[in-house]
């Protein structure tokens, strides 16, 4: 049976070794899997564990490969799933009670193309309930409770793929799929100390995953690298007949090659001066470490700033209306008052009360945001920033007043649909994470993959690990 150092191995290396069967899919499945039976109950970091498709899964790769049939770099790879991706015959409970039973007979497409390429699903990721959709004020607010951050476990790992965040922290899988609308992979992969890749809006089918906010739900993954991402991100990538929402063929698939990828072109990078009103010193002292490795790997870094106006309100605004048409049927029906959260049991009601015309502005709004970023990407590739001002909060802080404070960058990304990567870049005096994220022009999910790969080339931090006893 495989060591722990295992657990933390990139998908890039474990797929090196299974490619060259040194490593049996069976074995490490089996070790992921007794690893996620003993720790994730700890973390509340599963919804439920699937061990018998996992073994299924894996055992059919094992065969593939001895017969030579190696389908590529997440062949035979244990992944966990966010709850809201529908995986046929299984509960998909979107965190909430009101769905707790919900089961689907069809597969998500993220899941088709996952299982198309070999991957093996050890278990759904537990998350918040509607992934924050009816708004939430504590980290409780999940069927499975908090989810605790392996680093500190009276943390929170934040954002709505709280459980994402826990797994690959924890090296409970190698990797898991997560969602944004407002944050959800960029926080929890800075607050964990793992990379994140929010995708450009369209890039992924969201056919078979809740819907909270169509105009801005995205899937992506998170895992151990900047690479692995990539490869995790070529493999979910693509136009879906079944999605409307999807991009046109030739500007939704992403290929990834590590070589061509390193070489493509010299990034000219903006340093963000407005991204956040202020940081937490404990953040303050490796983000300003990480600003001269940037300065010192890329030959261009200049200060950038963003628009300002009112694109967290527009966003706030699209989101709330977006969200009850979404939930009408749970709002209409009286059960959000079976959510966990007290603000989830009642946010439903009051998104219901803005009007077509508030909707409407809010997206003239988008509009001109748009165009704003679209001007300042003629002067950069890509724009750099905290992923977070915090380190990771406490589990039982209020966040509507402990952890709220304006977000341009998460607004204006959002709305804006613009790709985004969260990698480690240091830690606290309490060994806390702090992530860095790189951001570019829609469509552009090469260029912060590039910066991002870059960046872990000449630093160390993604290789860390919490010591869990």
């Amino acid at each position: 049976m495989p060591g722990e150092a295992i657990f933390y191995l990139s998908v890039t290396e474990l797929a090196k070794r299974i490619e060259s069967k040194n490593l049996s899919p069976v074995e490490l499945t089996q070790a992921y899997l007794e690893r996620s039976e003993k720790l994730g109950p700890r973390f509340n970091a599963y919804a439920r564990l699937t061990p018998e498709i996992a073994l299924q899964q894996a055992k059919a790769a094992e065969k593939e490969i001895k017969r030579g049939h190696y389908r590529g770099p997440l062949h035979g790879i244990p992944y966990a799933a966010k709850d809201l991706l529908a995986v046929k015959g299984l509960p998909t409970t979107w965190g909430a009670k009101p769905y707790a039973n919900q089961v689907f007979d069809f597969h998500s497409t993220v899941i088709e193309h996952l299982n198309s390429v070999g991957a093996v699903m050890i278990g759904k990721a537990a998350m918040i309930e509607l992934a924050g959709g009816m708004g939430y004020r504590f980290a409780s607010a999940s069927l499975q409770g908090e989810a605790k951050n392996p680093w500190d476990p009276t943390c929170w790992t934040c954002g709505s793929s709280s459980g994402s965040g826990a797994i690959v922290a924890a090296g409970l899988a190698a990797f898991a799929i997560g969602t944004e609308t407002w944050g959800s992979i960029i926080c929890p992969s800075a607050f964990c100390g793992v990379s994140g890749l929010r995708p450009t809006y369209g890039r992924v089918s969201r056919y078979g995953a809740m819907a909270l906010a169509p105009s801005m739900d995205k899937i992506g993954p998170m895992a151990r690298s900047a690479e692995d991402c990539a490869r995790i991100f070529a493999a979910i990538a693509g136009h879906d007949l079944k999605d409307r929402g999807t991009l046109p063929i030739d500007k939704a698939a992403f290929t990834y090659s590590p070589s061509a990828e390193l070489q493509s072109r010299p990034l000219r990078i903006g340093w963000l001066t407005n991204a956040w009103k202020s940081l937490e010193p404990a953040v303050a002292k490796p983000i300003h470490a990480a600003s001269r490795i940037l300065k010192k790997f890329f030959a261009s870094v200049k200060d950038a700033a963003l628009p300002v106006g009112p694109w967290e309100d527009a966003g706030t605004l699209i989101v709330a209306v977006e969200s009850a048409a979404s939930f009408r049927a749970l709002i209409r029906s009286g059960r959000l008052s079976e959510l966990t959260d007290p603000l989830g049991q009642i946010a439903g009601y009051l998104n219901e009360q803005y009007s077509a015309a508030d909707y409407l502005q809010a997206l003239k709004v988008r509009e001109i945001i748009q165009k704003k970023m679209d001007a300042l990407f003629e002067n950069y590739d890509v724009l750099v920033a905290p992923s977070q001002p915090v380190a990771a909060s406490p589990l039982t802080l209020n966040l509507e007043t402990g952890l709220s404070f304006p977000d341009p960058l998460g607004g204006i990304g959002n709305i804006c649909g613009l790709p985004a990567l969260s990698v480690p870049c240091g830690f606290t005096e309490k060994n806390l994470p702090v992530g860095l994220q790189f951001v570019a022009r829609a469509g552009d999910d090469l260029a912060v993959i590039q910066a991002a790969r870059t960046f872990q080339q000449h630093t160390e931090w993604h290789k860390s690990h919490p010591k869990i006893q």
